[in-house]
């Protein structure tokens, strides 16, 4: 996840009470009865320093001993759930059906893992990704990713509920109150756009005042991981950093690519945009942390 790496190379660099982080929600799902949060947890648990780098989501060191033991009982168990992080979704479970919100248990489970930033739900309504897959149909998001590993021709993506969903509290003022505002390099489609379509969250982004960055999920014109060249093209997109530029010009200012992406600089600057050229790659924290700091100065510079 994107959005996990860059956060670990940024919280070295700031006062973590100063850092809000808004999460995607379209990809929850419920599994074996139990609501699973899968963008909450990963950015939780990435930045409580927790998490399964290797893998890229999950409990470090997790064992799935529980997952094999269901499989005497359902006939599919592919949606990985670590033994330990099955507690995470059981007491988030448990909160939501005694009546408590996904922000508030979201709180708990921060401070649980002892965090001083504040991660925010983008709603507490929910909202859902669907994928329609050429021959396959409409499918949830979690079947099309994790169970059809992606396999398919995307020809849209909607997300179900977003007309009725609401900013989840504390999600407009962190907004308007922000000195500055990043979009991570995460999938745009099924991560980014989703939060940015809720009503009110675009105009308090707009109204802060607050410069915003983008950084581009592609290097060398492909993700690093994830099926986001295959939904760019079934939507009408161009495969680039150009492409991806296009879907925040009427939100950021700046536009972070990697060198092997350097000649889309114009294309880029054609949009509107300020293009940073520079190591997007976070292969390790250390890279991580270099990337964030890039970002970070040309904020400083913007405002």
């Amino acid at each position: 996840m994107g959005a996990a790496r860059f956060l670990r190379g940024l919280l070295p660099l700031i006062e973590p009470r100063n850092l809000t982080v808004i999460v995607n929600t379209t990809d929850d799902e419920s599994f074996f009865g139990l609501h699973v949060s899968p963008d909450l947890d990963t950015v939780t648990y990435t930045l409580a320093g927790v998490s399964e780098r290797k893998r890229g989501w999950g409990l470090q060191g997790d064992t799935f001993r529980c997952l094999d033991a269901l499989g005497r009982y359902y006939d599919e168990t592919w949606f990985q759930l670590g033994d330990r992080d099955l507690a995470t979704h059981l007491f988030r479970t448990e909160a939501l059906r005694r009546g408590r919100t996904l922000t508030a248990v979201t709180r708990d489970i921060a401070k649980a893992f002892g965090l001083d930033c504040r991660i925010l739900p983008m709603s507490d309504q929910p909202v859902r990704t669907r994928i329609e897959v050429r021959g396959a149909g409409t499918l949830d998001f979690q079947d099309y990713l994790v169970r059809r590993r992606a396999r398919g021709e995307v020809r849209a993506i909607r997300l179900a509920g977003i007309g009725k969903a609401r900013p989840a509290p504390g999600v407009l003022k962190a907004l308007r109150e922000s000195d500055a505002i990043v979009l991570p390099p995460s999938n745009p489609f099924v991560s980014i756009l989703p939060i940015l379509k809720i009503r009110g969250v675009k105009r308090a982004l707009r109204d802060s005042g607050a410069p915003v960055a983008a950084v581009s999920p592609l290097i060398g014109g492909a993700p690093v991981k994830g099926p986001l060249d295959r939904m760019l093209a079934g939507t009408g997109h161009a495969v680039s950093s150009s492409g991806v530029a296009s879907l925040y010009r009427d939100i950021a200012s700046v536009f972070v690519i990697d060198r092997r992406d350097a000649a889309e600089s114009r294309a880029i600057e054609k949009l509107g945009l300020r293009a940073v050229v520079t190591d997007t790659y976070m292969k390790t924290p250390a890279r991580a942390r270099k990337l964030a700091g890039t970002v970070l100065a040309e904020l400083a510079s913007a405002k």
